[in-house]
């Protein structure tokens, strides 16, 4: 039942154009959340619920609370979640995530909004991670964009591409964190406490 609705939502986001995370990103991201037993997810930027079910369907134990600001995408979520029976473990809020106050730790965030705002949304969740918890980003590579030496002449994409940029030279310069930079799906970063490594 899962496969089936799991391929029908890859044709729909296709089909209109929802931007959801590559078949090799996504069987990147479950495999590290298996492999690294995580049990609570806090994902910014749901679209149509695609990646927050993937992630639920890695265990029974995951517990996911996901945040979109697009209100026909998070009717969307809703529909899907509920067609998979997971509602018991994801949890949908519809809002900016950027105004949303949620208090709650958890094991990793994953940010997938704006990507644009990058800088905000790490530095307004990392206080919600549990102790060891992972900050991990998507489209870090942003289509080859931000590997790309040409200049980009749609003046919206270079901004949001040099957005990127500064948002990785952050991540590479941050005095507190540790980030892994991963050439899988659109590219994929995940950033770790130091002190937590270094215990």
């Amino acid at each position: 039942m899962h496969k089936d609705i799991i391929k029908a939502m890859e044709k729909y986001a296709d089909e209109e154009n929802i931007p959801i995370m590559e078949k090799k990103g996504i069987d990147f991201l479950c495999k590290f959340i298996e492999k690294n037993e995580i049990k609570s997810i806090l994902e910014l930027g749901t679209a149509i619920g695609y990646s927050a079910i993937r992630m639920a369907l890695t265990s029974k134990d995951v517990k996911i609370t996901s945040v979109e600001r697009n209100q026909d995408r998070y009717m969307m979520a809703l529909k899907n979640v509920k067609a998979c029976d997971l509602e018991d473990r994801i949890t949908l809020i519809c809002g900016d995530a950027l105004d949303v106050d949620i208090k709650e730790k958890y094991d990793m965030v994953f940010i997938d909004a704006a990507k644009a705002q990058n800088i905000n949304f790490f530095n307004k969740y990392k206080e919600n991670l549990n102790k060891y918890g992972v900050i991990v980003t998507d489209n870090i590579s942003f289509h080859g964009f931000v590997e790309s030496k040409e200049e980009i002449e749609n003046k919206n994409l270079r901004g949001l591409v040099n957005k990127i940029r500064d948002y990785i030279e952050f991540l590479k310069n941050h005095p507190e964190y540790e980030t892994k930079f991963y050439k899988v799906g659109d590219g994929i970063a995940i950033t770790y406490k130091k002190e937590d490594i270094n215990e």
